[in-house]
């Protein structure tokens, strides 16, 4: 994806040194009046950096170069908000990705714009998605087990990874440590578990057969609405 990629008391001069547009767009509709989901929305379609680092935070909006984690750069443009946000609200978004009902499906594929929409697209159904998958056959792993009285495990979570990727989670994470530069002694971030999640949902794609990669895809959608009923929804896909 080419990226088309507050409220704080930083001089308009200062804000322009990160991302000018977005964030002066934020900044400035919401003084003028912009519901803060609008006006962040909007400020998501303006916004230009893949990634960056801000108060000593690294935020990697961009896994590569094609999913969008909407939700990140979410929770970077509320500090930019400064109390703006009714703290229910704020802890809705981020904490369930749910926008106020005023925004609806169409409105925010509209708001983010196609690109942007496309990122979110692969981001929901490689990482959204395949963490869901990755729980339902776990699920259903340590369900047979369990049924033939065998004692629970954690080898059950290498088990599902050989069924859904054809190699074990230990041995993936060993290859993604490869693909992405990463040394074998540095801990995980959450932006690399999260490149990882995006990276074997890729290579799961690859070696299967597109009506077992269709199958998977559905179990891990229907996973997701289950585990939906328990906590709100971030926007779902409009058909495109």
């Amino acid at each position: 994806m080419t990226t088309d990629f507050g409220m704080n008391q930083e001089p308009e001069a200062d804000l322009a040194q990160r991302d000018p547009e977005a964030l002066l767009h934020l900044k400035r509709a919401v003084k003028g009046g912009t519901p803060w989901y609008r006006a962040l929305l909007e400020a998501i379609g303006l916004w230009t950096l893949p990634q960056e680092v801000f108060q000593d935070r690294t935020y990697r909006y961009l896994i590569q170069g094609e999913a969008f984690d909407w939700l990140l750069l979410a929770e970077r443009l509320c500090l930019e908000l400064d109390g703006a946000i009714p703290s229910e609200e704020k802890e809705r978004l981020l904490f369930s990705g749910k926008l106020p009902d005023d925004v609806d499906p169409e409105q925010f594929k509209d708001l983010l714009g196609a690109s942007k929409y496309r990122g979110y697209l692969n981001y929901w159904y490689g990482v959204v998605v395949e963490e869901a998958l990755q729980l339902a056959v776990e699920e259903e792993v340590r369900k047979r087990h369990l049924a033939r009285c065998y004692a629970d495990t954690e080898d059950l979570v290498e088990d599902a990874f050989n069924h859904l990727y054809d190699k074990t989670r230990a041995a993936l994470l060993d290859d993604f440590r490869i693909f992405a530069h990463i040394h074998k002694r540095r801990a995980l971030s959450l932006s690399d578990i999260k490149e990882f999640t995006y990276w074997l949902h890729k290579r799961r794609l690859n070696i299967w057969d597109p009506a077992r990669v269709a199958s998977d895809t559905r179990k891990g959608t229907d996973r997701l609405r289950k585990l939906e009923d328990i906590q709100a929804p971030a926007p779902q896909p409009v058909p495109e």
